[in-house]
């Protein structure tokens, strides 16, 4: 059996939706499974899992690694989020563009965002716990983004006052970042 599936309107990013088995005792469901996960193209080796807690209004992102870039596989475990990649790779036709998509506790979906592109998310409950596996190890001197409210990108996002670390505030806008501080589409 294989996992349903859609590529979002940028390529490489998927929008994922495990098979869910729900009885009177609760639900099960794997979240993760190689070959399942290959067939629908992300046949990427996972090296570490993060879990993030947030309150609602809260906006995490947009991030990236360059040098050690990390594709991402997300999903919520409580709560829901508004989930967005954009594309930063120089020399990509999707280049400033992005895709979003509600992920919850209800919806069970998940969304793979593939090396090269910046994350995000912003918490649209009350709390929401959120985990994703990443293709690369984190490493804090390789921390870039970009400011979560650049213009150019025109995100919209569902929180209109969010909750930002000053880090996240700090980013340039896509435009403003150096060249060298951007991935190179391939």
């Amino acid at each position: 059996m294989s996992i349903k599936y859609t590529i979002m309107d940028l390529p490489g990013v998927l929008l994922l939706e495990p098979k869910v088995f729900n009885d009177s005792r609760g639900f099960f469901m794997e979240t993760f499974h190689q070959k399942k996960y290959a067939d629908a193209g992300i046949d990427h080796v996972f090296v570490q899992d993060n879990y993030s807690h947030s309150t609602r209004g809260t906006l995490r992102g947009l991030h990236y690694q360059l040098n050690h870039p990390q594709g991402k596989l997300v999903y919520v475990i409580t709560g829901e989020i508004y989930d967005v990649a954009v594309d930063i790779r120089r020399g990509s036709p999707g280049f400033g563009k992005w895709v979003g998509a509600y992920l919850s506790e209800k919806n069970r979906r998940q969304v793979f965002v593939p090396e090269g592109f910046a994350h995000g998310f912003c918490v649209v409950s009350e709390t929401a716990d959120v985990l994703y596996k990443t293709t690369d190890l984190y490493n804090p001197d390789d921390e870039y983004g970009v400011v979560w409210s650049d213009p150019s990108i025109g995100i919209d996002w569902p929180v209109e006052v969010p909750t930002v670390s000053d880090k996240d505030k700090q980013y340039p806008g896509l435009k403003e970042a150096p060249e060298i501080h951007l991935p190179i589409y391939q």
